[in-house]
């Protein structure tokens, strides 16, 4: 059963997810709710001209108005972020995040 539960951490993204995403965390600015976003370091960067890579998302929150959050976040050749820009919101941190979610 080696070989088949290899090939299920494959599919299901294994365990080392951790090391491939890059969270974002935003507040809309028409209503305030809080908005998460997982970005896949594999499969969602676009390379740049300049060099580095892009990525752009469109969030919509669940709970309370559904306006667009738009985000761009330019990163390095080593993934990590040099830019970003965010249009229809702010960003926040993880902990501020975190309180604001559990007000479900």
């Amino acid at each position: 059963m080696g070989f088949l539960d290899g090939m299920k951490s494959l599919f299901a993204g294994g365990g080392s997810e951790g090391a491939y995403s890059h969270w974002v965390y935003v507040r809309c600015g028409r209503c305030g709710e809080a908005i998460k976003t997982r970005i896949d370091l594999r499969n969602d960067l676009s390379q740049r001209d300049e060099g580095g890579y892009v990525v752009s998302k469109t969030l919509v929150g669940s709970e309370r108005c559904f306006e667009r959050v738009e985000v761009q976040l330019i990163f390095d050749e080593k993934h990590r972020v040099i830019g970003q820009e965010i249009t229809g919101g702010d960003f926040v941190t993880a902990e501020e995040y975190e309180p604001s979610s559990d007000t479900r």
